[in-house]
């Protein structure tokens, strides 16, 4: 089940019992592994109505009921971790202004309040390892909660994505420039993750081709991959979340993951898949090319999702009012 955003978390930015209800549903389906909707590193990262954070003791101890659901069921569950810098507001932060790599603002109006995004500040450099230790923290409540591992979300446009993409990033230090330096923050913090979890309990998501709106590409996307994939290899990681967002996989996700296995030479775990039949995923677990495959939507609208594939039943279609409940 791939990590979708959902808007249910109480006040406290805590998990409720309707949360929790809804994941071991799919768990109870026999969904083999969770990740969660993205769940906020720190306050000040936050952009969206009513997301679960995880920065707090108390805030952990609320995952706690909804983890042992899920695994009573043979489930493992991983928490998404994600920090979404310019995609947001002051609505959204404390009044605090949002940060990302450069003071661009992003195009377009926030759905979450029906304003313009916010013009973001440019993080110092020495604001870099409070972010980095943000990540630490939650992976390490992520842990204190019982999930099984965490995902690092550095993909969709938030936060590390601004750092890759050299049209947003025009930082003139060691976080901006060239492919390098646009990629350091991003292996920072998985360095530092991978020392608290380890290499079975971390992944990492990125989106070098995605649908935002219209197909959205990292610029100069294959030196980026070029660089990145190895790195990731080299510093311990060995499980990549591929996404396309609501793209087609063909035109998006899987030349970036034919890229990554044959020039990059990831010999690790993919995962990735958006919206598969059941043929085309079985096609890209013999191509080599995925190991896992994710499926969003079709399984929230379908919580019985696995044995409607068995059954080579129809699958209910996501509508808004399925979109608007937790069920």
């Amino acid at each position: 089940m791939s990590a979708m955003t959902r808007g249910f978390a109480n006040q406290n930015h805590e998990c409720t019992e309707a949360m929790c209800e809804y994941y071991s549903r799919r768990a109870r389906n026999d969904v083999g592994l969770i990740l969660t909707e993205g769940i906020i590193i720190e306050p000040s990262g936050d952009g969206y109505n009513n997301v679960p954070h995880l920065s707090n003791d108390e805030q952990a101890l609320s995952w706690k009921p909804t983890t042992k659901a899920v695994q009573h069921f043979g489930t493992k569950i991983f928490a998404q971790l994600w920090h979404c810098g310019r995609i947001s507001h002051q609505d959204f932060t404390g009044g605090l202004q949002p940060v990302s790599s450069s003071a661009i603002r992003a195009e377009g109006t926030n759905r979450q309040n029906n304003k313009a995004f916010a013009i973001p500040r440019s993080l110092d450099a020495s604001e870099i390892p409070k972010i980095i230790n943000a990540f630490v923290n939650a992976a390490h409540l992520a842990l204190t909660a019982g999930f099984n591992g965490v995902e690092l979300h550095f993909g969709h446009g938030y936060l590390i994505d601004q750092f890759f993409d050299a049209r947003i990033n025009k930082r003139t230090d060691q976080y901006g420039g060239s492919v390098e330096n646009r990629c350091r923050l991003a292996l920072e913090i998985t360095t530092a993750v991978l020392s608290v979890v380890g290499p079975e309990k971390l992944m990492v998501r990125i989106s070098p081709s995605r649908y935002m709106g219209e197909i959205y590409e990292w610029d100069n996307k294959y030196q980026m991959l070029a660089f990145l994939i190895p790195a990731l290899d080299n510093i311990g990681l060995r499980i990549l979340d591929i996404s396309c967002a609501n793209a087609n996989f063909y035109e998006t996700a899987q030349p970036i993951i034919q890229e990554i296995r044959e020039i990059c030479h990831w010999e690790h775990v993919v995962i990735g898949g958006a919206s598969l039949t059941l043929d085309d995923a079985k096609n890209e677990i013999c191509a080599g090319r995925l190991d896992l495959v994710t499926w969003g939507r079709a399984i929230l609208a379908n919580p019985d999702f696995v044995q409607r594939m068995q059954e080579n039943a129809e699958l209910l279609e996501m509508t808004p009012e399925i979109r608007n409940r937790l069920f």
